[in-house]
């Protein structure tokens, strides 16, 4: 859960609490590198990649990826951030939360964009996502990274990259950080 959700979509008097860590920060580092070398041989290199971190909790690991494939490959990988707010199908069900930066500098007609998030839970966010990236420009193939794949799913959308499968009750909630990955719920203060 990024930082902006933390703080906002959470209902007043109540706090994650962490019930295990299932990645380490260590961990992170050894999945956002294999995703990285499977970006880079299921492409045929990265030219004419485009990385679009979705915000919040995408765009730090979307960030790290770019970092990562252009060391592998002595070239330099674009990262934008994109916020899909407005463009969620259940607006007036849950909160429309403050709008993040979308900042997408090249136009992506054309390119192999690959989508970046945190975790991937129903789907609606990579919907929402999907009909966001138009504005941009005709993409040749997009492509989903995630770095937590949590199941139930209510849309037919499968990522491409995947840092680890966990299984989860539809009540835990997912935080992923700096620190790791970790399993939890929220909880009265």
């Amino acid at each position: 859960m990024a930082e902006r959700e933390r703080n906002h979509a959470r209902p007043r008097g109540v706090v994650f609490l962490p019930k295990a860590q299932v990645m380490s920060a260590e961990d992170v580092n050894r999945a956002v590198t294999r995703m990285a070398h499977e970006i880079v041989e299921r492409n045929h290199g990265v030219d004419d990649l485009v990385l679009i971190g979705l915000q919040t909790g995408g765009v730090p690991i979307a960030e790290r990826l770019a970092a990562t494939l252009s060391a592998l490959e002595h070239a330099d990988v674009p990262c934008g951030s994109l916020d899909v707010a407005f463009y969620r199908d259940d607006i007036g069900l849950r909160p429309v939360l403050p709008e993040a930066v979308t900042d997408i500098r090249m136009d992506l007609t054309g390119r192999t964009v690959v989508m970046v998030d945190d975790v991937l839970f129903t789907g609606r966010t990579v919907r929402a996502a999907l009909n966001a990236l138009g504005e941009f420009g005709r993409a040749q193939m997009v492509q989903l990274a995630v770095m937590v794949d949590r199941g139930h799913r209510e849309l037919p959308i499968r990522p491409d990259y995947v840092g680890k499968n966990l299984p989860t009750s539809r009540d835990e909630l997912v935080d992923v950080s700096e620190a790791g990955v970790m399993l939890g719920g929220l909880v009265s203060k």
